[in-house]
């Protein structure tokens, strides 16, 4: 199998590409672009188990970013173990061709106990104390230690959050390098994600994503230039673009005030209870599943939705599987905003009874997607409670405010315009439509192909 690198430039559209990119537009003047459909939903962990398994949601079973597990009576997001994809990954079906073939998977998603040869992710510490350390978890176990005795702790608090900025995926790419040093992978998956955090804070800005554009131009290149010497065949793509939004629609505020969400109080604060609800609402970027404990109120919520500000499709199980997301995880019904408009998962009416962790960056315990956590209500408060954690004193990093207006870029709809839509870069002609799935076959063939 020929020696190919697949490398994941998040929220890169047409829109963002020119001046700013000056590698980048130079590239693709002699390469082959093709825009990719979106996907429903396009969002992170859907699209690239679409990629690796050339099957939709409805097949691989994710659905989102998170979904709500009707046993366990709990929304969960961002997991990571890899038998939550189902279906055969594109290195499974390499490996039974070419027993000699390995894959390094670089932050992509599901990361953890697949069979890939080479792996890193994102895995913090959590210690007893409460307090989160940045680290990740690599495969085999040893090339954590060597990447970070190279390269420094993972940037964790740079990869998501205030903080996120070039730093991640730097350090992304060079562990990226440096295992192809090591190991010589025949398919090495590169996740670059730092356009992912300017777009959705300023939108595709180009006035004020400029530096960030610039970075990522340079990176990419460095990537480009050094498998290229190692004579691989490059492929860049994104997931999605990101299309400019205003409008946070708050779908689970709509149903408490229509008596539909279950609320616990604890300490005067509130919590979310969606094994107590009649229906509620998993919001995740531009798309939302919408599950129904009570089926009595199914035609009360399917009200609720087609009259909410910013809601544009509303699918029942059988609409869904036109889309290809019907799975048991999706949603008695799944809805998709807007031009302009995305879901919160906010719930509460009164932002002095929010739940604690809505004022910090908590991807697990929240139910559902929370961009607001790339903003800071104060840099005054941020450095004091560093200061805490500096003196050895037990501290909550509460320094997101709760204010969705502030997000102005959004992704996961289908339906975009051209310039927003992800994208594909090959050395070859791709002569059909492509859709999420046909990633699969691109990269198959760049394996495979004379």
């Amino acid at each position: 199998m020929h020696k190919t690198v697949v490398i994941d430039i998040v929220g890169l559209s047409s829109s963002v590409i020119g001046e700013h990119t000056p590698f980048l537009k130079k590239y693709i003047a002699g390469k082959n672009f093709t825009n990719i459909e979106p996907l429903l939903p396009a969002v992170t962990t859907s699209v690239q188990s679409s990629f690796l398994t050339g099957k939709y949601p409805s097949e691989n079973g994710i659905v989102g970013n998170g979904w709500y597990d009707n046993v366990d009576s709990e929304i969960k997001f961002w997991k990571q173990s890899n038998k939550l994809v189902n279906g055969e990954k594109i290195w499974d079906s390499a490996k039974k061709v070419d027993p000699s073939f390995t894959c390094a998977n670089m932050f992509w998603w599901y990361n953890m106990y697949s069979n890939a040869d080479y792996s890193a992710t994102p895995r913090p510490n959590y210690l007893a104390d409460g307090r989160k350390l940045p680290d990740c978890y690599t495969q085999p176990a040893e090339l954590r230690d060597h990447l970070q005795q190279k390269f420094g702790q993972f940037p964790l608090f740079q990869f998501w959050g205030p903080g996120a900025n070039i730093k991640s995926s730097r350090w992304i790419a060079d562990a990226a390098m440096e295992t192809e040093q090591l190991h010589n992978p025949t398919l090495s998956l590169i996740y670059l994600p730092h356009l992912d955090y300017c777009l959705q804070k300023f939108g595709p800005d180009l006035g004020k994503i400029s530096t960030e554009l610039i970075e990522i131009d340079k990176l990419v290149e460095e990537l480009v230039i050094f498998h290229e010497k190692k004579g691989a065949r490059i492929i860049l793509l994104s997931e999605y673009g990101i299309e400019p939004v205003s409008k946070p629609i708050h779908l689970n505020r709509i149903f408490r005030e229509n008596g539909l969400i279950g609320i616990r109080e604890e300490r005067g604060l509130e919590l979310l209870d969606p094994g107590a609800s009649k229906a509620f609402v998993v919001a995740d970027h531009q798309v939302a599943h919408v599950y129904i404990n009570d089926k009595s109120v199914t035609e009360q919520v399917i009200t609720l939705l087609k009259n909410a500000p910013g809601v544009d499709l509303v699918l029942d199980k059988k609409e869904q599987e036109q889309h290809n997301i019907n799975h048991e995880r999706s949603g008695d019904f799944v809805v998709t905003a807007k031009e302009n408009s995305w879901f919160t998962y906010y719930f509460w009416l009164d932002d002095s009874k929010a739940p604690d962790y809505a004022r910090c960056v908590d991807i697990h315990k929240k139910p559902g997607y929370d961009p607001v956590e790339m903003f800071m209500s104060s840099k005054l408060r941020a450095g004091y409670k560093l200061l805490r954690k500096k003196s050895g004193f037990r501290y909550v990093m509460d320094v997101i405010p709760l204010d969705a207006t502030l997000v102005k870029g959004s992704h996961g709809r289908i339906g975009v315009a051209d310039a927003f839509k992800p994208v594909l870069i090959t050395d070859w002609k791709i002569d059909k439509k492509l859709a999420a799935p046909g990633i699969y076959d691109v990269i198959w063939e760049a394996l495979t192909k004379q």
